[in-house]
């Protein structure tokens, strides 16, 4: 697994005019291929009337899903040139759809790249990104007692509470850098007295 990827920020669209044809790229996260084609069929449903629908997706932090259409256009001019944008910019969990309205100028194929890849690229710096990192899951058991200081002090050192329960003790989960551990062992022992229980999880992404 890669320490981190980059996707986008949030869902959205991004429209350009280009010798008279409307090129409109809709971008979203996605979690799963499931995901992307659900969102691929979505706006080819919106845009049914479009001359094209092409797409392209990239899943998995690192880049084990990778998909593309023309939808018409000629071959390797609209799904190869914005997968290729996606990988350029290091993107994954995405998927982009550009609808193009035809407006009656042929653009050829050195065109049709151009346009294609950088509609995506203009849709990308729209609408942003963000760096997802590598954290190992871990929880930590502590007393009730110790509970309510001890999720101040993570909080005040950086550290991500991403879980919360109360039972005979409390169990509280974070994320933490690989690297971290032991010196995150140490910390805890020396702000519990060494009462505080820790055990190592798995691993997931996070907001870098």
């Amino acid at each position: 697994m890669p320490d981190e990827y980059r996707t986008v920020a949030r869902a959205g669209v991004h429209e350009t005019e280009i010798n008279r044809s409307r090129f409109r790229c809709a971008l979203a996260p996605v979690a799963t291929e499931r995901e992307a084609q659900e969102f691929v069929a979505a706006v080819r449903k919106e845009h049914a009337d479009a001359t094209h629908n092409c797409w392209a997706y990239v899943v998995g932090a690192d880049a084990s899903v990778q998909r593309a259409s023309d939808d018409g256009e000629p071959g390797g001019t609209a799904g190869l040139p914005m997968l290729q944008m996606l990988l350029r910019r290091d993107m994954r969990y995405v998927a982009a759809v550009v609808t193009r309205y035809y407006g009656g100028v042929k653009l050829g194929a050195g065109g049709l790249i151009r346009a294609y890849g950088g509609v995506v690229g203009e849709a990308l710096d729209t609408v942003g990104s963000v760096t997802r990192r590598r954290f190992r899951l871990a929880v930590v058991t502590v007393d009730h007692q110790r509970a309510g200081k001890l999720q101040n002090e993570l909080r005040a050192t950086g550290r991500e509470v991403r879980d919360v329960r109360y039972g005979e003790a409390v169990t509280i989960g974070i994320g933490l850098p690989e690297a971290d551990v032991p010196a995150f062992r140490a910390w805890l022992a020396d702000v519990t007295a060494g009462t505080a229980g820790f055990e190592l999880g798995g691993e997931a992404y996070g907001d870098a």
